[in-house]
């Protein structure tokens, strides 16, 4: 079985076969690229807007960062942060992406019109699973190990490529237990979620495992630490090119869809990658 060629979010269905993108819109003081950037609704929504203009085909919205050491965020607090801005890109016309592991937040953002939920828990809460089942949104599964505080505390594998693959199918098929439709699934390995640099390189290199079990494969590398030690950019802004990088050469081992910060560089790498599969 190929990489996916399509993803079900809701009452759309994304075609993937030229690969996809999912801007990043924190709406967060704290997260590591760009927190407080974007804090106050207006602002964030103005930069959702910008992220869809500049050709995302979602928008992922999140209201509590998940960057190393960051503490926890309560759901009034976080449902207070990314309601108003997903009500008002919905308006707008942007298809919205809610990155929550919090039952209220996901609830009250699908409500709002949000056609996919990101969940670095991978949809444990209880009564998640549930949720998205009845509500028909597409899912992305995340591998995070242990939890965002201490997540980059010496993080031990055996086999990160096998454990991590065999968590996201157990996930994926616990999902399709409870009811959610396997079209509506999309698993990410979870790039710097509990992962040395060692790590999240065997993973990057073994995308094509992950991508040959029909689900979409979720890439998300944008400026992360990793590409700062490998590059020695200090500013995780400086690190799109990296970035974009990643995006090609994920695009060639299968993955679909590209969680990332700067649009125009992931955008043009897809295009030359998707031309070079095209030509094969």
């Amino acid at each position: 079985m190929g990489a996916a060629t399509t993803w079900r979010t809701g009452v759309s269905t994304v075609d993937l076969t030229s690969g996809v993108l999912m801007g990043i819109l924190n709406v967060t003081p704290d997260s590591f690229s760009d927190g407080g950037r974007y804090f106050d609704a207006p602002t964030a929504v103005s930069h959702g807007l910008a992220l869809f203009s500049e050709g995302a085909a979602l928008v992922d919205v999140g209201g509590e960062s998940t960057r190393p050491g960051a503490p926890p965020v309560a759901p009034e607090k976080e449902l207070a942060r990314v309601l108003p801005v997903v009500e008002d890109l919905v308006a707008h016309g942007v298809p919205v992406s809610i990155d929550t592991s919090k039952l209220e937040v996901a609830r009250a953002a699908l409500e709002a019109g949000a056609e996919v939920v990101n969940d670095v828990r991978a949809l444990r809460t209880p009564g998640l699973a549930e949720l998205a089942a009845e509500a028909g949104c597409g899912v992305v599964v995340v591998h995070m190990k242990g939890e965002p505080a201490t997540m980059q505390q010496d993080p031990h594998y055996d086999d990160v490529v096998g454990e991590v693959e065999n968590f996201l199918l157990e996930r994926a098929a616990s999902l399709e237990e409870t009811g959610v439709d396997p079209e509506c699934i999309a698993i990410d390995p979870g790039i710097g979620f509990g992962k040395t640099l060692e790590h999240n390189l065997a993973l990057l290199a073994a995308l094509d495992r992950f991508s040959s079990h029909g689900y979409p494969v979720v890439l998300g590398t944008s400026r992360k630490t990793f590409l700062g030690t490998l590059t020695g950019l200090a500013d995780p802004y400086e690190r799109d090119l990296p970035t974009a990088v990643t995006t090609a050469l994920g695009y060639l081992s299968g993955a679909r869809v590209f969680r990332v910060h700067d649009i125009p560089s992931s955008r043009h790498a897809l295009a030359v990658a998707s031309a070079i599969v095209k030509a094969q």
